[in-house]
């Protein structure tokens, strides 16, 4: 299998490609500006790095080939989600894992709900045009609707809601995120076409521990 990284500089980006590298077999791409004086290769001969934007058209297409998933670190842009998606239905690619926010939907209540909305303000339609262009596409998806992320070695716990359902849980690692890709990465059928709440079990609070 080849996995194509967009975004490879990103942490949850760097954690995936280590769980790539010393858990499976399979061949990587890594996509983004400027790469190689942010990343280092650990395997030549299963790692690639091409560098550009996500609006190049080209170099999509290019890094897309013999591709079977892609995860895309940062749905922030409405447009480039959109031509990661264009380049993926011309060229063959069908299968995304996009990286958004928690409550695009309105599907956070209470004090958390509220307080999330605050912090985020109006970026969340970007978010949710990102993931419209994604759910009105041909492609195979997943979009992973995060809440606030830390880092905390050796915790992968997560828990998951799907979309129409309330979102519960004010924080989640990003090593749990990466566990939870990697899992989408051996079992896609099982998970395509989805948009999934991501969070920490037992967080149902407030606001984020460290806030």
């Amino acid at each position: 299998m080849k996995i194509l990284i967009l975004g490879a500089a990103g942490q949850i980006s760097k954690m995936v490609t280590e769980l790539i590298l010393t858990e499976t077999d399979h061949d990587l791409v890594l996509y983004g500006r400027n790469l190689s004086s942010r990343i280092s290769v650990k395997d030549p001969t299963r790692e690639v790095i091409i560098e550009g934007d996500f609006n190049d058209q080209d170099k999509l297409k290019r890094a897309l080939i013999g591709v079977d998933i892609a995860y895309l670190n940062d749905m922030s842009s409405p447009a480039a989600t959109q031509s990661i998606v264009k380049a993926m239905e011309d060229s063959g690619g069908n299968y995304l894992i996009g990286a958004n926010v928690l409550g695009i939907y309105n599907e956070v209540a209470g004090f958390f709900g509220r307080w999330n909305a605050n912090m985020v303000g109006s970026a969340t339609y970007n978010y949710l045009a990102a993931a419209e262009a994604l759910e009105q596409s041909s492609l195979d998806y997943v979009i992973l609707r995060l809440t606030w992320l830390y880092n905390q070695k050796g915790n992968e716990d997560y828990e998951l809601t799907q979309k129409g359902e309330p979102f519960i849980g004010a924080q989640v690692t990003r090593e749990a995120v990466a566990r939870l890709i990697m899992t989408i990465i051996h079992e896609p059928v099982k998970y395509a076409k989805t948009s999934l709440g991501v969070s920490e079990p037992n967080t149902d609070w407030a606001k984020p521990s460290f806030y």
